[in-house]
C-alpha cells in the first residue's frame, strides 16, 4: 500500500508564496496547489488527499472528489480541516498506514503526532516539491543523445570501419 499524505489546503496556499499570490481569488490557489500535489504524489508514489475548510459555508456537507490521482475534500458545515484530517490520519494510522500531515499549525502538528502520524510543515513540503521538480527536470530534459541521430560508424575502431565498408561494396 502506499504511504497517505494528508494536505492542511489553506495552510499550504498561505505559507507558500508560489499561492499566496492568489489569496484574492482561492480558486485559482486551490486548483495550482491540487496540481502540484498530483505531480508530487505521483512522483513520489503517495495516496495525496488534500483538504479545505468548508466549515464557515453555511450547509455545507462533506464534499469529496477524485481529481486525477488525487483526492480533494471540502470539510461540512462547522468542521474544520484540522479536526477532518486529525480523524483521517487517526483512522489511517489504526488501518497500519504510513500518514504523513502536512501543516504548519503547530497545535495540529502535535495531535497527529499524538495519534501516530508523522508532520510535515508547509515549508519542508515546498522544499522537497522544488526538488523533486528539479529532478523531474532534470530527467527530461533534452540531451544530446536524444535528438541526434546516433551512427554506429561513430563508437567503432577506424580499422573496424574501414572494413565494414569494404565488406558493404562488395554486396
Amino acid at each position: 500500500m502506499k504511504d497517505v499524505l494528508l494536505v492542511d489546503g489553506y495552510n499550504v496556499i498561505h505559507a507558500w508564496p508560489e499561492l499566496n499570490i492568489y489569496k484574492n481569488n482561492l480558486e485559482d490557489a486551490r486548483d495550482k496547489l491540487i496540481g502540484i500535489m498530483a505531480g508530487y504524489g505521483a512522483f513520489q508514489n503517495l495516496e495525496v488527499t488534500v483538504v479545505f475548510d468548508a466549515n464557515a459555508v453555511s450547509g455545507a456537507r462533506v464534499f469529496e472528489e477524485m481529481t486525477g490521482k488525487i483526492t480533494v475534500v471540502y470539510t461540512r458545515e462547522g468542521e474544520t480541516a484540522d479536526s477532518h484530517i486529525e480523524k483521517m490520519s487517526y483512522d489511517l494510522v489504526r488501518l497500519r498506514r504510513q500518514v504523513y500531515v502536512v501543516t504548519s499549525d503547530w497545535v495540529e502538528q502535535m495531535v497527529i503526532l499524538g495519534a501516530g502520524a508523522y508532520r510535515i510543515s508547509a515549508r519542508e513540503l515546498l522544499q522537497d516539491v522544488k526538488k523533486v521538480n528539479k529532478l523531474i527536470r532534470e530527467g527530461f530534459s533534452e540531451s544530446p543523445l536524444t535528438y541526434r541521430r546516433q551512427e554506429l560508424e561513430g563508437r567503432l575502431n577506424s580499422d573496424v570501419v574501414k572494413r565494414l565498408h569494404e565488406l558493404r561494396k562488395r554486396v
